[in-house]
């Protein structure tokens, strides 16, 4: 067996994803998540019995520092999901005793106020969790301090951040250039090759997970490259 088809199941899922946006992404979440606990503990002052750094923020931080393309991933979403979620697994835990339907109420009602409000974040659903094993002795407060704080500023973190990674954050889909007419002798119907993808998700630099707009680039791009192949292919002949 080659040694590249041994390794290949190591190879990234996301679409566009390098070794280079890997490790930015380690060091983005190593300052992220290190600052959040550290300006969120001298936030908390003389009041040690807060939870400094709610565990739902790892999860956000997967998303802000290695997925920043994401829908899920934009600061609204950070800040609105995860405080959301946790206001309502506050509200059941003081509504609902049984530890199991709380856990379950919760979750699906940060799911919907999270749709409804357009800022569905996956952390979100533990985030929810959270509050609710949390029990209703954390108070109304429990979603701004420290859930609202800390996600705040893991996201002032993704912002300064991506400055110097080469993403853009929050991420900005770059309207996909306009066709020009091609001769008739090219055919429109887009028909591309592996190698096509590749070249243009290379070309881009984003690792996608993948909003509707991103999707009707990456596809303008491929049908670019295609119609290109297939000039050259026809000059060739003539």
């Amino acid at each position: 067996m080659p040694l590249t088809a041994r390794f290949k199941p190591f190879d990234p899922i996301l679409a566009g994803a390098t070794l280079r946006d890997r490790l930015f992404a380690c060091a983005g979440a190593l300052v992220g998540i290190a600052l959040t606990g550290f300006l969120c503990g001298l936030a908390a002052g003389k009041a040690p019995h807060l939870l400094l750094l709610v565990p739902p923020m790892g999860a956000s931080a997967v998303l802000v520092f290695a997925v920043p393309s994401s829908p899920m991933a934009q600061p609204w979403p950070v800040i609105g999901g995860n405080t959301i979620s946790a206001l309502a697994g506050i509200a059941v835990s003081h509504t609902i005793s049984e530890p199991a339907l709380a856990a379950g109420v919760a979750v699906a009602l940060a799911i919907g106020a999270m749709s409804l409000l357009r800022c569905l974040h996956p952390p979100g659903g533990a985030a929810a969790l959270v509050a609710v094993f949390a029990g209703s002795g954390a108070g109304y407060l429990f979603p701004l301090m420290p859930v609202a704080l800390n996600a705040t500023v893991l996201v002032a973190c993704g912002l300064a951040y991506h400055r110097f990674s080469g993403h853009s954050y929050p991420h900005v889909t770059k309207p996909a250039e306009p066709r020009k007419p091609e001769p008739p002798t090219v055919s429109a119907v887009p028909s591309f090759e592996r190698e096509d993808v590749a070249a243009t998700l290379e070309e881009m630099g984003e690792a996608y997970d993948i909003s509707v707009e991103d999707l009707e680039r990456i596809l303008s791009e491929i049908e670019k490259k295609a119609q290109a192949r297939s000039r050259r292919e026809l000059s060739f002949i003539d």
